[in-house]
């Protein structure tokens, strides 16, 4: 028997057994043992497609994958966004390679990856399905196109990019495994479980074959969480949603699409409707922080920032910069909202914040 057809087997299993305290941790064992399968096909996947695959090469400060079924109007986004030339046509497959595009906003150069349109079962292998779709595992933001006229497929959209390892939106669970050679299963937690028993966990986590192992839940998690957890290989990729073509309804109709996805973005490609709106979100959400770098004796440049991840340290921005920055570093001053009073000296693990001015001083 084939993996797909194990998997078929499993799934079906799954939906016929019925959920119940009893029941749990049969079904977390089944869940484990469909997991590790669906990864055994997505590797072998991956190996068996030698000469066919994405050279993706990524630049820029972010990464944006654009998502959708085909002919929802991506590659006249990409087109008025960015300034790349994607084939435009008003038919389905018109991208059939991957196009990428730098979108330059707030300072910031944000690379857009136009990908061709995904299929229902494209996590499955169909329509070359699985390399498209792990072309989005390794983005800073996913941007899901619907068109207007077919909001439901959103719902594909979502179990595809579930299959392939993808958890848009979401956080890693707060839940720690640590394997030891000796001593055998140790659960302990910080919050109640109410999807996850003792029994169910051992079961889950024997599948992995750890059977010696400490495991701590800071989480209340999900059957399905904790799998995750164990699997050690999901993306947590932040992702938005947008309505194009708004121009072809009336209000009404986006009010009523509203009852079932509650948060997107109206917008139009071809008539340039929001677009501009849509740049400021998509910086937004990448969570970019800009640093004015001032010279030694001069004034800072408030033309140019350094663009990095929030959250960075001095010492990420001198690695950004150039490696002898970190080897040579000394300490820093700081100027903005990171501080406390202007020109604060700094060591080089302080975050910065969205336009501070650094200056960085080095040993000689």
């Amino acid at each position: 028997m084939g993996i797909e057809e194990k998997i078929k087997d499993i799934e079906e299993e799954i939906q016929k057994t019925p959920y119940n305290k009893a029941t749990s941790h049969h079904i977390g064992k089944l869940k484990a043992k469909l997991s590790k399968l669906k990864e055994e096909s997505l590797q072998r996947s991956s190996s068996g497609s030698k000469g066919q695959g994405f050279n993706i090469k990524k630049t820029g400060d972010a990464t944006v994958v654009l998502v959708g079924f085909p002919s929802v109007g991506k590659s006249t986004l990409l087109n008025e966004i960015t300034n790349a030339e994607s084939k435009v046509g008003a038919y389905q497959f018109t991208t059939l390679d991957i196009v990428p595009g730098i979108m330059e906003h707030k300072n910031a150069k944000i690379q857009i990856f136009d990908i061709p349109g995904i299929i229902t079962g494209a996590s499955s292998g169909k329509g070359r399905g699985k390399e498209i779709l792990s072309v989005a595992r390794t983005a800073d933001l996913i941007v899901v196109v619907l068109d207007t006229l077919n909001p439901q497929h959103l719902d594909v959209i979502l179990k595809e990019l579930n299959n392939i390892g993808i958890r848009p939106n979401q956080t890693p669970p707060d839940v720690t495994v640590n394997r030891k050679k000796l001593g055998g299963v140790k659960v302990s937690s910080t919050v109640p479980l109410s999807h996850l028993d003792e029994k169910a966990i051992r079961s889950i986590i024997n599948e992995y074959e750890m059977h010696n192992a400490d495991v701590l839940f800071r989480d209340d998690v999900t059957i399905d969480q904790f799998i995750d957890v164990l699997d050690r290989n999901k993306s947590y990729v932040p992702m938005i949603i947008l309505l194009n073509k708004v121009d072809l309804v009336d209000e009404a109709y986006i009010k009523e699409i509203k009852n079932y996805i509650p948060e997107f973005i109206p917008i139009s490609a071809d008539k340039k409707i929001n677009i501009e709106n849509l740049k400021d979100i998509i910086f937004d959400h990448l969570d970019l922080v800009r640093v004015y770098l001032k010279p030694q004796g001069k004034k800072a440049d408030m033309e140019d920032p350094l663009v990095i991840k929030k959250g960075s340290t001095v010492l990420d921005a001198c690695g950004k910069l150039h490696r002898e920055f970190v080897k040579n570093f000394r300490h820093a001053k700081v100027w903005g909202t990171s501080v406390k009073f202007p020109g604060q000296k700094v060591g080089p693990d302080h975050i910065l914040e969205d336009e501070d001015i650094l200056r960085i001083i080095l040993r000689k």
